[in-house]
């Protein structure tokens, strides 16, 4: 029982510093520019906690498609995704994320942007209060397609094969499931792209569902650029 406890205290915190850490991302600009590693963790470990541990937390955002790093004249710069800032949202509305001690104004004011920033509907309101519009048209989608894909096989050295819930995510809300399903498979038949079995990387449900699926092929869940 100790043990099992012990356990999920350790999750519980893990998944409480990763919010702090998305946070620190969010409102260091981390969505439109690359932001240090270092600064980032600086803003989110509490007192007396190690700098090395964040890292490792920074590590499991990135394998969660949350964040991508990348190393420039030795010092490692990370960007937000969309599927990141998801997780920052969810991360803030569970009644379990709670801060033990005093805060400082930095995260306090973070905080207060965020609420100021977040519309009565769950969603982002652009600056100047204009709703940006999503994806209306196949040559649309496909521009943004090619440049998530180039982005996340370059940041992710992927090797020309990107899982297919990774370019969901990162479009994000811009276009329905049924379009992104739809200007996939066509952007196939029109030998732009090729979609490819298997399975992601830790069968995780989740990542299946974010997938695609048709009758003919199944389950889809990699796509290589054809050149």
């Amino acid at each position: 029982m100790t043990l099992s406890m012990n356990s999920e205290k350790s999750s519980l915190q893990a998944t409480q510093a990763q919010t702090r850490l998305l946070l620190a991302l969010w409102d260091l600009g981390g969505e439109k520019q690359e932001v240090n590693r270092s600064e980032i963790t600086e803003r989110a470990k509490r007192v007396n906690e190690k700098k090395a541990e964040y890292n490792s937390f920074l590590e499991k955002l990135e394998k969660a498609g949350a964040i991508t790093s990348v190393r420039k004249k030795g010092i490692v710069k990370v960007l937000l995704t969309n599927e990141g800032l998801q997780m920052l949202r969810e991360g803030i509305k569970n009644s379990e994320f709670y801060y033990q001690s005093n805060v400082g104004a930095k995260t306090a004011n973070a905080l207060l942007k965020w609420i100021r920033e977040i519309d009565n509907t769950g969603t982002f309101a652009p600056a100047n209060g204009i709703k940006s519009s999503g994806i209306k048209s196949y040559e649309e989608f496909k521009q943004v397609a090619l440049e998530v894909y180039e982005k996340l096989n370059s940041n992710h050295s992927l090797d020309d094969l990107v899982p297919i819930y990774r370019i969901r995510r990162e479009v994000g809300e811009r276009v329905s499931r049924e379009h992104f399903n739809e200007w996939m498979l066509e952007m196939q038949a029109n030998d732009i792209l090729q979609l490819q079995g298997g399975s992601v990387e830790d069968s995780s449900p989740d990542k299946i569902e974010d997938s695609i699926t048709t009758e003919v092929n199944g389950l889809r869940c990699y796509v290589k650029r054809l050149k």
